[in-house]
Parts: structure tokens; C-alpha cells; sequence
């Protein structure tokens, strides 16, 4: 992914003159464009012509195991009869991200490509249930032509936040600058810190073995499907967390750490005693108060 960021804008058009209905999404100085869909307009809005060109695609939907999204990940060239093979076979997904080239630059060896990489970053991150159920393989690509597909890469990466699809975020190097947060419980002592995304839960924080009743569903499950994944590991009589994890609140966070219903931004506390809710709370002096 980008480390070097720019300013950029977005053009955002509303074909049916709603909100809630299809939206293309294009960045400047960009040729690529996004088509976002929900299923319920698919009918309708796969008579565009947008859908009719090479494409990659992801599928978002509720998952009935687990608070994480379910997603599914897959190309076409053209897209359009797999989306309607999707939407016939597939219940699970609400919603669809469609991108395109609006030059006709991708070919179907790069939007192979696309879907391996993309795959590949949502099973890093661990941030969703992902339906494929097989992980496709990259085709073989000149180093131009890989180099190309990188690049419309990033640009995606760049605009799936903006959409509300945050499953191919992994938390980069933590910053130098950012607060720690710490919780401490029963010995154990877990670290982290806010961050655009949510809040990251550091590599080798520890883990409250025991779950009190008190907890609440959401992080029950999500703490369960992090140790299936692997996220959250047993070391010794000790879990911990195997990798830096970004969780979308700190209260979940807490809530996964502690095995308990928790209020994160008053159980996490920096180095000197401070609550995430004070120090978010305090005057900034520049202020002038």
C-alpha cells in the first residue's frame, strides 16, 4: 500500500438522484472508476454499461457466524454475468463495489490479479468472514503489466474506506507520535492506540483468559473468531495477541482484551494514569482557554 499520501478529491454521481441507490465513484487524475450497487437495485442498474466491461468486484454482506462482514472477492470480463450468477446463488451480500477501467486499460489477466491480491490483503487483516472459498492464484504477469495492476491497486485501496469497506486495512508500523494506551486486569497487560481506522490492539498484549457473562455478544463472538483465525493465540496458560489487530472501537477492543462488558475510552489509560475519554476531553492550550 501507498506510504506517500495527496491530496486528492472525489466525484461522487448519483444516477437515480438518491443517496441510497447506485453511486460511481471516480478520483481525480485516475482512469479507474468504482460502481457501488445495493442488491436491491441490481435488477435495475445492470443494464449500465459499466458492468459490461472487465472488472473486479467485492460483495459485502451481515455474516451469520460472527460481527465481521462476509465478503466475497471475484472478477469478470465481463462482470456482469457473474454479478447476475451472484445475485441468483448468492443470498448473503447487501451491497457490491464494483471497479472498472474507464479506458478499457484492464485486460482480464489484470483483474486475475486484482482479486488474488485483494484476497490476499482480506486474510491478513482478518477483518471479515471471506466466502471464497478458494484462494485464487495470480496469473503470470510481465513486470510492466504487474507494476500497472499494483498501481490501480493503491488507488483502490485509497477509496474502499471512503465506502464504508475497511476488511483490507492492516494497521501499518505504529507512528512514533501516537499515544499508548494500556489496560491492565488479572496481570495482564495489553497495549494500543487510537488511530483513523478505529484502535489497534498491539502484538503480544495479553488476554483475559476467563469471559464474564456480562459481555456483550458482539465482542463474545468477534474474541472466538479472532482465536480461530489465529489473531488471538495461547502461549503457555496465556492468550495473546499473535499480530496488531485494529478493532473498530476501543470499546471493543477493551471488550475482547478484558472478556467483559467495557467502556473503552475509560479503560484504556496512558503511561501516566489519563483515560482515552480525558485526554480526547482536554483543551487544546492553542486554544487560547
Amino acid at each position: 500500500m501507498q506510504t506517500n499520501r495527496r491530496a486528492f478529491s472525489l466525484r461522487i454521481f448519483l444516477p437515480e438522484g438518491t443517496p441510497d441507490g447506485v453511486r460511481t465513484v471516480e478520483k481525480s487524475n485516475w482512469t479507474g472508476r468504482a460502481i457501488v450497487c445495493p442488491r436491491s437495485r441490481f435488477n435495475d442498474a445492470k443494464a449500465r454499461p459499466d458492468f459490461d466491461r472487465t472488472g473486479v468486484y467485492v460483495l459485502v454482506g451481515p455474516s451469520e457466524e460472527s460481527d465481521l462482514p462476509l465478503v466475497y472477492i471475484g472478477e469478470g470480463d465481463p462482470a456482469l454475468p457473474r454479478l447476475k450468477q451472484h445475485y441468483a446463488k448468492k443470498d448473503f451480500w447487501t451491497s457490491l463495489v464494483l471497479f472498472i477501467s474507464k479506458d478499457d486499460n484492464l485486460n482480464k489477466a489484470h483483474v486475475q490479479y486484482l482479486e488474488s491480491r485483494l484476497c490476499e490483503l482480506a486474510r491478513e487483516a482478518k477483518r471479515c468472514e471471506l466466502e471464497n472459498a478458494n484462494e485464487p492464484q495470480p496469473p503470470s504477469l510481465s513486470e510492466p503489466d504487474q507494476a500497472e495492476a499494483e498501481g490501480f491497486l493503491d488507488e483502490m485501496l485509497l477509496i474502499y474506506p471512503l465506502l464504508g469497506i475497511t476488511v483490507f486495512e492492516k494497521p501499518q508500523a505504529a507512528p512514533t507520535v501516537a499515544k499508548r494506551y494500556y489496560l491492565r486486569a488479572k496481570g495482564n497487560v495489553a497495549e494500543g492506540y487510537e488511530d483513523a481506522n478505529g484502535f489497534v490492539v498491539l502484538a503480544r498484549s495479553e488476554v483475559v483468559n476467563e469471559v464474564q457473562a456480562s459481555v456483550k455478544r458482539a465482542a463474545q463472538v468477534l474474541r472466538m473468531t479472532l482465536q480461530e483465525s489465529g489473531v488471538i493465540v495461547r502461549d503457555g496458560e496465556q492468550l495473546r495477541f499473535a499480530q496488531d489487530y485494529t478493532f473498530d472501537s476501543p470499546s471493543i477492543a477493551a471488550g475482547v482484551v478484558l472478556g467483559r462488558s467495557a467502556n473503552g475510552r475509560t479503560e484504556w489509560k496512558d503511561a501516566e494514569g489519563r483515560t482515552l475519554k480525558e485526554n480526547q476531553s482536554a483543551v487544546d492550550p492553542s486554544d487560547g482557554e
